[in-house]
């Protein structure tokens, strides 16, 4: 079990010393240190808390990936989650909002951390309606499903999985849940740009499913295998950022600092990539028939909070103990059920 976790505690442990020098460097007392790398310990909590299910979904991809691109999905994928999610997006959505270039960003977040997370925040509104439709999108393409045969809720999932027969019923749900919400919006301009945003992250789903199955058209040669396994990384490269979004701009919630928040978002990425690793070799979705589903009604609550984000509070701890209680369960009945066919 540790050989799975070996790295993730050894960048844990840089990151916290980390996060107490630069708690020290901004408060110049050790009391402030140590705050920062308290605060960093919980942002890493939340973040493998909000992040189990991706970590669950990462598995049922990566099982069916050439070793190679599973490689380079675990090093190149790790940078983009680090550098690029937790970093480069922050700075991107400052710099698109406050029409400021990206280096004007970094600045601005390292000598006025609270006018850079009024923002950042500002943007709340079109990252919760994109990255909301995208794991929305996610959610129900595995629902809604009509050759799926394992279900978990039958009640729930045998009707929804019949209805599967009708041609892109998915993005039908979507695009009506999409505008059912937009009319709860208190002004008109709010309702444009979360359904505009929410288009897009429909649009998005759609395109990187679409780029999956032409890959995957063919599967007669090695080579057309390593181009079905690179769509693949690149479906969990923006389910990723999908499911990065929510947890990103919660955490300016807790601290204004960027850097101690990518230092802890980051500890919580190097745990989920390690609990993938352990589900992928462990072939712990044959072993337990039901944690997959129990991932994807997870995937689902998680869209709905951040659809629901601009006229709706709900604290992170409450989405990440919510998704952590759905995925206990569907463990445990699978413990119940015993292992699949293929286990």
């Amino acid at each position: 079990m540790m050989k799975y976790f070996t790295g993730s505690i050894i960048v844990s442990i840089i990151g916290l010393i980390v996060s107490f020098f630069i708690g020290q460097y901004y408060g110049g007392t050790t009391s402030a240190a140590l705050e920062a790398l308290f605060i960093a310990a919980v942002l890493a909590v939340l973040e493998i808390s909000l992040s189990f299910d991706n970590a669950i979904v990462n598995a049922t991809v990566l099982k069916d990936m050439t070793p190679v691109w599973r490689h380079r999905f675990l090093t190149w994928g790790m940078l983009i989650a680090v550098f690029g999610m937790r970093l480069v997006f922050p700075l991107a959505i400052v710099s698109f909002v406050g029409h400021v270039n990206p280096w004007e960003a970094l600045v601005m977040a390292a000598s006025r951390p609270d006018e850079y997370a009024k923002l950042m925040l500002s943007a709340h509104l079109e990252v919760a309606a994109f990255g909301g439709s995208f794991l929305l999108m996610v959610a129900l393409s595995y629902f809604y499903d009509a050759e799926k045969v394992e279900h978990w809720i039958g009640f729930i999932e045998k009707p929804v999985a019949f209805l599967g027969r009708v041609e892109a019923i998915e993005i039908a749900v979507a695009l009506i849940l999409l505008i059912v919400v937009s009319q709860f919006m208190p002004q008109q301009e709010e309702s444009y740009a979360f359904l505009k945003a929410g288009l897009a992250g429909v649009v998005t789903y759609v395109v990187v499913d679409g780029i999956g199955a032409f890959m995957e058209a063919s599967e007669d040669t090695m080579h057309n295998i390593h181009r079905a396994s690179a769509a693949s990384f690149l479906y969990l490269e923006v389910l990723d950022a999908s499911f990065s979004f929510d947890g990103v701009v919660g955490a300016f919630a807790i601290t204004h600092n960027l850097f101690i928040i990518m230092v802890g978002l980051s500890i919580g990425a190097f745990f989920v990539r390690s609990l993938t690793i352990m589900f992928v070799e462990k072939e712990a979705l044959a072993k337990f028939a039901y944690l997959e589903h129990g991932a994807f009604y997870a995937i689902g609550v998680l869209a709905m909070v951040m659809l629901s984000a601009p006229f709706l509070h709900i604290p992170e701890w409450v989405t990440g103990l919510s998704g952590a209680a759905i995925i206990i369960a569907s463990f445990l009945f699978s413990l119940k059920k015993g292992p699949t066919e293929s286990a």
